[in-house]
This record gives C-alpha cells, structure tokens and sequence, in this order.
C-alpha cells in the first residue's frame, strides 16, 4: 500500500485548508485511512480516520467540529476538510493505513505505510 498526502500550506489562524491522501495497492475490501500529524518534539498524534467498508468516521477531540474526513472511493481518495484552523494545529499531517485498528482510539501503533507528510502551518 503506498499513500500520498498534498494539500498543506500556509493559512492564517480561521482559515481552511483541505488535505488529500491518494492511495494505491490497497489490497482488502475493509481497511481504515488515518490522519495523523506531529509537530516538532512531539509524538504522532491521530486526528480522524474514516473505515472503508461503512464509512464510520472518527475524530480526535481537539479537532471535532473543525475537521471533516471524506472518502471518495472510486478515486481511492481520503480528504480531511479543517476548518477554524489554529495554531496549534501546525504540524506534518500523514495519512497512514490499517486494517484491524483499536478504534475509536486512533493509534499511530495501529497504522502504518505512511505517506512522505504534508506540512500544515497556521499563523496567529
């Protein structure tokens, strides 16, 4: 499986940026995308994930009501819309792969294949 992320940049504090997660290989019928990010000295941290068999979706906290996860699977496309963004949102975003993952927790242990990043940076 091999992933590929675009769609960072540079947005002011309230601003929107939407980030794509392309995937190819993808080998069985029921799998989950993940969005991760880590910020310098920081561990990976997931964000949402969305499950490929019924679409069941999950956020992490700190970016419920800001950020929506989507799939689009005939181009095996994730996105991940976020909204309001904030500082503290600044980081390289990943969108990693599983296929048992211990959810609702989103893991990084769970995840692997992860795509090269995107850098996300939000100034106040």
């Amino acid at each position: 499986v091999q992933l590929v992320e675009s769609g960072g940049g540079l947005v002011q504090a309230g601003g929107s940026l939407r980030l794509s997660c392309a995937a190819s290989g993808l080998r069985f019928d029921d799998y989950v995308i993940g969005w991760f990010r880590q910020a310098p000295g920081k561990e990976r941290e997931g964000v949402s994930c969305v499950r490929s068999g019924d679409g069941s979706t999950y956020y992490a906290d700190s970016v419920k009501g800001r950020f929506t996860i989507s799939s689009d699977n005939a181009k095996n496309t994730v996105y991940l819309q976020m909204n309001n963004l904030k500082p503290e949102d600044t980081a390289v975003y990943y969108c990693g792969y599983a296929v048992r993952p211990r959810l609702p927790e989103i893991s990084a242990r769970d995840f692997g294949s992860w795509g090269q990043g995107t850098q996300v940076t939000v100034s106040s």
